[in-house]
């Protein structure tokens, strides 16, 4: 049998892929959360082969769940299940360690077969995709000169500055905690020598062009 915990903060969509799973006859239901702070703590102990992840969630997200129960366990694989198509998240999905990145509008049986083939050890993200992903990791964009002494994570951040997002639409979007990003700003205005975070949007907006939104 799979064994399989279940994170999703609706209720009705949480019962609906516990009753799909408990159908499939090798698949069994070891845990349920709607709750990111609660799924973190419950999933190692659970010990499941599988955690369908709900990217999204009010205390949190499950990209973050990945990373923490896979720190603790590896042996859990992670399935982020999301509403969007997102070039951040499937970013930080891969990153956290996910196995697997699908959309809510995946047919129940696709879903069953991504659990069996996730608990069986392969990866359900695209190759290509994944290799660029490590290869931005490894090597960066190109970057201009004043933000050379930027991380990479950094110069992403400031780039959503530019944009005018808050810390909590970047840490939504990045899908980091609140807190995270904030210290992330801190860092970047201290390496930038500002003081304030217009004084850092206006320089991403001259250097990096834009806002984009």
């Amino acid at each position: 049998m799979i064994r399989v915990f279940v994170l999703d903060d609706h209720e009705v969509v949480r019962r609906g892929l516990i009753d799909l799973l408990q159908q499939a006859g090798d698949i069994e239901v070891v845990g349920e959360s709607g709750s990111a702070v609660e799924a973190t703590r419950l999933i190692p102990a659970m010990h499941p082969d599988v955690a369908i992840l709900d990217a999204r969630l009010p205390d949190g997200n499950g990209i973050d769940v990945c990373r923490d129960i896979r720190s603790t366990d590896p042996r859990i694989q992670g399935l982020i299940l999301t509403s969007y198509e997102d070039d951040e998240a499937l970013f930080a999905a891969i990153v956290a360690g996910a196995a697997g990145y699908v959309l809510k509008q995946i047919r129940g049986t696709d879903l069953l077969d991504a659990v069996r083939r996730v608990a069986a050890g392969q990866s359900l993200l695209d190759p290509a995709v994944t290799a660029q992903v490590l290869q931005r990791i490894r090597r960066g964009v190109r970057t201009p000169p004043e933000l050379a002494q930027l991380t990479e994570q950094e110069r992403r951040i400031l780039g959503h500055i530019a944009d005018g997002l808050t810390n909590h639409e970047i840490a939504d979007k990045m899908f980091l905690a609140e807190k995270t990003i904030k210290n992330y700003v801190t860092s970047i205005l201290a390496k930038l020598g500002l003081e304030r975070r217009t004084q850092a949007a206006v320089l991403a907006v001259r250097v990096l062009g834009g806002p984009r939104l």
